[in-house]
């Protein structure tokens, strides 16, 4: 085994340490800021604000009868009251389960019933009539508390205006020194927070981390993200997954101002509005800013082939520490100001770098926002690692790869390849269940990804894919599917798209066209339809994605090709089981969905087609 040691490990603590070690040098400073209603405005809530009302929270927390290690759901999206709900369980000892707000009843249900929580927070009276749906469904019956609450409300239900109003009475008469003493009883190994995985196999499992697990990738995270008083951010991954939560509290912890988007389809507006010098996202941001880019058409699109030309060629040599020399550096300016500039101010034109983690982003992609001046910091980890193991720097990116290991991490690539994790970023273990927490982390402390990696001549990670996504032929070659899909994401004309063929004769793929986009090709084409269906009927369409798809993947290896195009009209979703809560493909889950159609690439009466539709 290949093992890269970076263990200067941080002091352990606590996330009461963290927040009250803000809030109390900084009380005039804003900690928040968020839109009341639908318009532009901003309204600021300031770190000493932000004390008070978690003091409530931790008031309304034992006004309910809860203590030190119990349970408390948040189902919401991000909003301020996410965060305060967050830090008032944290300084009262409570451990916060996270809820995906997209999450259906019966998976709200399962896990209530879980974690044991007796206290669901949630945001609408939409995600009020689910969790009291889901209540009905588990052995114990959670309080509710709703964040925004319609004027009738059902019986185990209380506004946050009437909860915050019994923990103000409850809270009466403890001083600041009291409620710190009690806040910081916190040990760094008690658990925090109970985080169920998105589940891309099974039922999803609740990943106990704790105090320290936390701590310690808040500090190491900010030794190589450098980060100013002067910076905001907005926060709009959702709350529920670890990485927007873990990176929100280094922005808390380093003073920057977090602001919160209206909701997650209003990022694009709203970037414009906030302004953030620096935000965190997955890869799907960045493929949607991209592809909207090269949707240009005539002159225009020509302009932006020119200008994504003359970038790469800056950027290769940049990237290289190589001066790019003065014809490429005046035909850059060029691009810059007639291009470049344009893109950067699409969300909002202050942003210093954007932090990617959650999936693999395609290097096409990185070396794109690169050259247009949003360089992206790709970073790797997981649930169970809180999540950050590695990330790239300003200083050191090295596109295609995650970077070096954070402080206090040890890396360590097994002999089949899978990266293995030792640091205190490591989980405590899967609440309830020992056998599981036994077969993820060995005796001497190593986590087992799951994911399959190298480390480079520089002590950078580069990720392969998923052990359980690798294709595995019937000829016994191996596909790793993620950074083909890659390729194909940055397709205009593709949205979607899932490779399939383990055990199989050769590769396929399934596509979810990018609609607007052929659309309009079609109609400028002459092409006559009356659906979605009947335009993925049409041959001409066949011939078009076919051709998308292929010189997409030039270059692969015949047995990495796909031999087979599957065209769907209807997009995989968290509704339908085939996309987890982060946006990741459940291949298991599309695999049963569309099980006759991709059975028909192999039958042999049908070989001789590239393209089905289905």
């Amino acid at each position: 085994m290949a093992t890269l040691d970076h263990t200067t490990s941080p002091t352990p603590g606590t996330l009461a340490q963290l927040f009250l070690t803000r809030v109390e040098a900084r009380s005039g400073q804003v900690a928040f800021r968020y839109f009341p209603g639908e318009g532009p405005r901003l309204v600021d809530i300031t770190c000493g604000q932000v004390l008070g009302q978690v003091r409530t929270v931790v008031g309304g927390l034992r006004a309910l009868g809860l203590r030190r290690g119990d349970r408390a759901a948040i189902l919401s999206e991000n909003r301020p009251e996410w965060a305060l709900s967050d830090y008032g369980c944290i300084c009262a000892g409570v451990w916060d389960v996270p809820i995906y707000a997209t999450l259906t009843v019966p998976q709200v249900a399962y896990i209530l019933d879980n974690s044991g929580a007796k206290v669901v927070f949630v945001s609408s009276a939409e995600q009020m009539k689910k969790a009291v749906n889901a209540r009905s469904q588990v052995e114990r019956s959670p309080q509710i508390v709703v964040f925004d609450a319609p004027l009738e409300l059902p019986d185990g239900v209380i506004s946050w205006t009437d909860f915050l109003a019994q923990g103000k009475a409850a809270i009466d008469g403890v001083t600041a020194e009291a409620f710190r003493t009690s806040a910081l009883e916190a040990e760094p190994d008690d658990v925090a927070t109970i985080l169920y995985t998105s589940g891309t196999t099974g039922d999803p499992k609740g990943v106990m981390l704790t105090h320290n697990n936390l701590w310690s990738n808040v500090q190491a995270s900010t030794q190589p993200i450098s980060l100013t008083e002067a910076d905001s951010t907005m926060s709009f991954l959702p709350l529920s997954h670890v990485l927007q939560r873990m990176v929100d509290y280094v922005f808390f912890s380093s003073g920057v101002t977090i602001a919160y988007a209206h909701s997650i389809h209003t990022v694009a507006e709203d970037f414009k509005i906030v302004r953030p010098t620096v935000a965190v996202s997955v890869p799907r941001l960045f493929e949607k800013i991209y592809n909207e880019v090269m949707e240009a058409e005539g002159l225009t699109k020509k302009l932006i082939e020119w200008a994504c030309g003359v970038g790469g060629a800056w950027a290769d040599e940049v990237l290289a520490g190589r001066d790019p020399g003065m014809s490429v550096r005046l035909r850059y300016r060029l691009a810059d100001l007639l291009v470049f500039g344009r893109v950067r101010a699409a969300v909002g034109g202050r942003i210093k770098y954007f932090i990617s983690g959650g999936a693999p982003l395609a290097p096409e992609l990185s070396r794109f926002f690169y050259s247009v001046g949003l360089p992206i910091l790709e970073g790797y980890g997981l649930t169970e690692t809180s999540p950050l193991t590695n990330v790239n720097t300003i200083d050191t990116l090295k596109i295609g790869t995650v970077g070096p290991p954070v402080p206090g991490t040890e890396i360590r690539i097994a002999e089949d390849g899978e990266i293995l994790v030792r640091g205190p970023q490591v989980m405590k273990g899967y609440y309830g269940r020992p056998e599981a927490t036994a077969e993820a982390i060995d005796q001497e402390g190593w986590f087992y990804t799951g994911d399959i990696g190298e480390v480079d001549e520089e002590g950078r990670l580069k990720i392969t894919d998923r052990k359980k996504d690798i294709i595995v032929t019937a000829g016994g070659k191996n596909v790793a599917p993620q950074p083909i899909e890659n390729r194909l994401k940055i397709n205009e004309f593709i949205d979607q798209v899932v490779m399939l063929g383990d055990r199989r004769n050769f590769c396929s793929v399934l596509i979810v066209p990018s609609f607007p986009k052929l659309e309009s090709w079609a109609n400028k084409a002459g092409i006559l339809f009356e659906d979605k269906r009947s335009l993925l009927s049409n041959p001409e369409v066949h011939e078009l994605m076919e051709a998308q798809v292929f010189t997409c993947l030039r270059g692969l290896a015949r047995y990495e090709t796909p031999k087979k195009i599957g065209l769907l009209e209807t997009p995989f979703t968290i509704e339908d089981g085939t996309l987890t809560p982060t946006d990741k493909v459940k291949r298991r889950a599309v695999s049963a969905l569309y099980k006759d159609l991709i059975d028909s690439f192999y039958d042999e009466e049908s070989y001789a087609q590239t393209t089905f539709v289905g």
